[in-house]
């Protein structure tokens, strides 16, 4: 079987087509904000996260305020360092949502309850 010949003029456009979509997936992947699937699939993954924390981080500073020494509380809690204060509204209870059969408070609802109560003026 004969197969038909490959003009010699086509070989500058495959080796011209070949480096340009290596040059525009290079360039792409690094300054066009492509991502993989599995990249694209943790972004979404921290953004829910976070997005959780966020909504959950009133009902954390509802359960701070309740309690009859909050500015006491407030003043001891501002007077600590930034990675004191999550242990501080960890240990609190406050950052536990009611209801929850866990002991353990939720790290992203601590972190947003630390920011949220580094705002707080009580």
């Amino acid at each position: 079987m004969d197969f038909p010949q490959i003009p010699q003029s086509t070989e500058p456009f495959l080796l011209g087509t070949v480096a340009g979509a290596i040059a525009l997936a290079v360039v792409g992947f690094n300054w066009g904000g492509w991502v993989t699937g599995g990249t694209a699939d943790k972004l979404a993954e921290n953004r829910a996260d976070k997005a959780v924390g966020s909504a959950l981080a009133p009902v954390c500073i509802a359960q701070f305020t309740k309690d009859p020494n909050a500015r006491a509380t407030l003043k001891a809690f501002k007077a600590l360092n930034t990675w004191e204060q999550g242990d501080y509204v960890g240990k609190g209870g406050w950052a536990t949502m009611p209801g929850s059969t866990s002991k353990e408070p939720n790290s992203l609802v601590v972190s947003a309850c630390v920011e949220a109560l580094n705002k707080l003026v009580l």
